[in-house]
């Protein structure tokens, strides 16, 4: 059963993809992380890496929107967001992983300095910090994020964590 906590914590998770604070999400805001994730790591947008980030962000806006976009206007509001995670994602977390996974897999990648198909837990805070997670909670999450505790996270970790944050009840 949804709870109403459960949806609020659901719409708590909006601000993290308005990411310029103007109500609603929208294929803008998915570029604009992109450009800041590029330009933290140093990473030429023409680039294979580059252009993989942007292709998943691409991947990723389509397939919220198909969830979330009810009245097909090309943005999704904070209503729309909760309705979509909440009645689309609650019975199957996966289908958000999924969406996300393009995305997931080319941050991932941007932020793997060293190319050894993994981020340090580091390079993964950074990522959280660029999307807008404060501080202190992009450290823990970074931390949390490395369940073997070999100071490496890979795509599976991240995806998995991923769908939990958005979907499952804490």
């Amino acid at each position: 059963m949804v709870t109403s906590e459960n949806e609020r914590r659901i719409a708590a998770r909006f601000a993290g993809f308005d990411q310029d604070g103007n109500g609603y999400i929208d294929r803008e805001d998915f570029s604009a992380a992109v450009k800041a994730l590029l330009a933290e790591f140093a990473v030429a947008a023409r680039s294979d890496r580059g252009q993989a980030l942007y292709i998943g962000a691409e991947a990723f806006w389509q397939g919220m929107a198909g969830i979330a976009d009810r009245d097909g206007d090309q943005r999704i509001t904070r209503e729309e967001f909760v309705n979509g995670a909440v009645k689309r994602l609650h019975d199957n977390p996966d289908r958000f992983a999924e969406i996300a996974r393009p995305f997931l897999h080319a941050a991932l990648a941007v932020a793997d300095t060293d190319g050894d198909g993994a981020a340090t837990v580091e390079d993964a805070a950074r990522v959280l910090r660029v999307l807008g997670v404060p501080e202190d909670l992009a450290r823990t999450s970074a931390a949390a994020l490395d369940s073997d505790g070999d100071g490496r996270i890979g795509e599976d970790e991240t995806v998995r964590s991923f769908a939990r944050y958005f979907t499952v009840p804490e």
